[in-house]
């Protein structure tokens, strides 16, 4: 309201002579008047209010680029996190074939290992077998060869006792004892 009033009253202190030159169409002056003293009030709450209100907005901007920055952080690292997910996806056929493999030659190797220490213990078994029969070979050698001398000796005796007789046995012990006279002498 103060503006049309103030407008109003600039065009009353203008002269008639340049009144038709203010009021040509599309050029009124009071627009102009309107415009400047808008300019001028726009220009004086600047000055008064402006400095809070950029500060505001200097800070508001502030806190709209570190959250920006924040979350360009946590975009990359998602990002990092989802490529490096890819990535172990990527592989895992390629890696579940080489575990696959491994434990496969593993357990060839494994398989083999059991193979030659099974041979190796049947070797064992063997050579300790061979030493147990050549043990029980020779005990039954030993025996054989007591049974052997003791039978014969039953055997020489009975013969001896059946073929020798007393004249014999004396003739013997004097043929003996003779002997062992002249081994002393």
């Amino acid at each position: 309201m103060l503006l049309i009033y103030t407008t109003f009253a600039a065009l009353s202190l203008v002269p008639d002579s340049l009144a038709p030159w203010l009021d040509y169409p599309g050029l009124e002056l009071w627009k102009f008047v309107n415009l400047g003293i808008f300019i001028l009030l726009a220009w004086y709450l600047h000055r008064r209010f402006g400095s809070p209100i950029r500060e505001a907005f200097r800070s508001r901007s502030e806190t709209i680029k570190r959250e920006l920055a924040a979350v360009r952080l946590e975009r990359d690292q998602a990002l990092a996190k989802l490529t490096e997910a890819e990535g172990l996806f990527s592989k895992l056929d390629s890696e579940l074939a080489r575990i696959k493999e491994q434990a496969r030659l593993e357990a060839a190797a494994e398989r083999k290992r059991m193979e030659a220490a099974t041979e190796q213990e049947i070797g064992k078994i063997r050579e300790q077998a061979k030493r147990e029969i050549e043990s029980a070979g020779k005990a039954a050698r030993n025996d054989l060869r007591k049974f052997a001398a003791t039978e014969s000796v039953r055997l020489a005796e009975e013969i001896l006792k059946r073929e020798i007789r007393p004249d014999d046995d004396a003739r013997l012990t004097n043929q003996n004892v003779q002997q062992l006279g002249g081994i002393r002498a």
